[in-house]
């Protein structure tokens, strides 16, 4: 299998930044770990892809978050990424396949639904995180990506997330595109690239067809004056670890704790983002009770 990437890239002098992900193992990742249905991980699959682009406009370390809640049956999708091309997200529920939508495609709208909020939380190191949000204007991500970044970022951009799933419900291929206009293009630079996007096909089918990254973006912006910036391994990666979910279990209070321990004699600690499981038995909760009290 080869590795997940992200490729970022200027062309037309600088006036177009361009951006291209495989992210095929990262999806597979969160599609075995949180077991989601085929229209499920298409839905979670873009949201990822879509993050990773996002992320890669972010310096290292700093984060953000993307939150889609929809009023369809998939419940909220949440999707955190860094500038480091680490990626983890989850879909409240994760076993929805639907029959495809008229065209034949997996029906990502019918499970986000075409009403609810499109939020982008960036953490960048200050006081505050920025925060933007636009109503979901499609249900299908990309065109939600889309219309955050033009509205809220004030960024013309044309995004492209794409996830082919296999008939057992596994992950063929997963990928996508960020092309940005930078102030001061012209028209006829517009133009061409809203003509060659015309012609794209999905990049999902691109990648199942061996194409690279470097190959795709070529292929979206027309080979000319392709300047590679930077060439990025993106991976699914969660930070959580019995520490942090002790921390949480202190924040709770003694009299909490001390409930966990009459009751259930332990806490199991579950992470929304990898399903990664933490026990605690009545040892460490009479230890936790004692910090959460400042012994």
């Amino acid at each position: 299998m080869t590795e997940d990437y992200l490729v970022k890239a200027l062309c037309y002098d600088g006036f177009v930044r361009a951006y291209a992900v495989k992210a095929t193992e990262a999806v597979a990742e969160a599609q075995r770990r949180h077991d989601t249905w085929h229209t499920a991980s298409a839905a979670l699959g873009r949201t990822m892809v879509g993050a990773l682009l996002l992320g890669a406009t972010l310096k290292g370390d700093d984060k953000l978050t993307v939150k889609i809640q929809g009023d369809g049956p998939a419940g909220a999708i949440v999707v955190d990424s860094n500038g480091h091309g680490d990626v983890k997200g989850y879909i409240k529920n994760p076993h929805i396949s639907l029959p495809a939508n008229p065209q034949g495609k997996l029906d990502v709208k019918g499970a986000v639904g075409t009403e609810g909020m499109f939020v982008v939380i960036k953490n960048l190191g200050l006081k505050e995180p920025f925060s933007g949000q636009t109503p979901i204007v499609s249900g299908e991500i990309g065109e939600d990506f889309t219309y955050y970044l033009a509205v809220s970022e004030q960024i013309p951009s044309a995004v492209g997330l794409s996830v082919l799933v296999d008939t057992d419900d596994s992950i063929k291929t997963a990928g996508g595109f960020l092309i940005q206009i930078m102030p001061g293009a012209d028209e006829a630079i517009i133009d061409k690239i809203e003509q060659q996007l015309q012609g794209t096909p999905l990049i999902s089918k691109l990648l199942d067809e061996g194409q690279t990254p470097e190959e795709i973006l070529q292929g979206l912006v027309g080979t000319e004056q392709l300047e590679i910036l930077e060439k990025m391994p993106v991976q699914f990666k969660c930070d959580c670890s019995k520490e942090k979910f002790a921390s949480a279990i202190i924040a709770l209070g003694p009299d909490e704790i001390q409930q966990m321990i009459d009751e259930d004699h332990g806490a199991e600690a579950v992470c929304a983002f990898c399903n990664n499981k933490y026990y605690y038995d009545e040892a460490d909760l009479q230890a936790l009770k004692a910090e959460a009290l400042g012994e």
